[in-house]
């Protein structure tokens, strides 16, 4: 009999550190897909601040903290990232597992926003997208969920099929990013 042993999708390739940024991977437990059934916003919202201490959040953003957080990831659902939610949640909303589906970044560092504009065509600038924002966007050309969660931190979840393939965009961008900054 086959004995299957977890591995990280990106073992041995983070950490990673360049020019004073970080790039580490985050290893939430459990990821859930929530969607409140029609009529149910209001109720599973509830439900959720009790189970968990988050609300859903608005369009583009994302509550609680890390631990707990609830990122909006399209019209009418959000993801609970780093808690196990309660069976009874199913009353007010479909729930899915999405935990073995997804890869969790942290990109860390000054001049974090300077990296991500290398990959991804949303607006990072921190005078409009703070602390607390989320939005779906590419990564390089891979799907992905940005959530800013400190002023030079942003985590960011891939497919864990890309996570090897968003390491090297992370390096790439950085490295020319440190290049930059080297000539300055």
């Amino acid at each position: 009999m086959v004995k299957l042993v977890e591995k990280s999708p990106v073992e041995g390739l983070l950490p990673m550190e360049i020019n004073g940024l970080s790039l580490t991977e985050l290893v939430p437990g459990a990821i859930t897909s929530v969607m409140p059934y029609a009529g149910q916003k209001t109720a599973a919202s509830e439900a959720l601040k009790a189970l968990v201490g988050a609300a859903m959040p608005g369009p583009n953003r994302s509550t609680g903290r890390e631990g707990a957080r609830v990122v909006w990831t399209g019209a009418g659902q959000a993801m609970v990232i780093g808690a196990a939610l309660d069976p009874s949640l199913a009353q007010h909303a479909a729930m899915t597992d999405q935990s073995d589906a997804w890869t969790v970044f942290r990109l860390e560092g000054q001049g974090v926003e300077d990296v991500l504009a290398r990959l991804t065509p949303l607006d990072l600038n921190p005078g409009v997208f703070k602390r607390g924002h989320a939005a779906r966007s590419l990564l390089g050309h891979m799907n992905a969920i940005f959530v800013k969660t400190a002023n030079d931190a942003f985590d960011i979840l891939v497919f864990r099929s890309m996570a090897r393939t968003a390491v090297h965009e992370f390096d790439v961008a950085m490295k020319a990013v440190a290049a930059r900054k080297a000539l300055v």
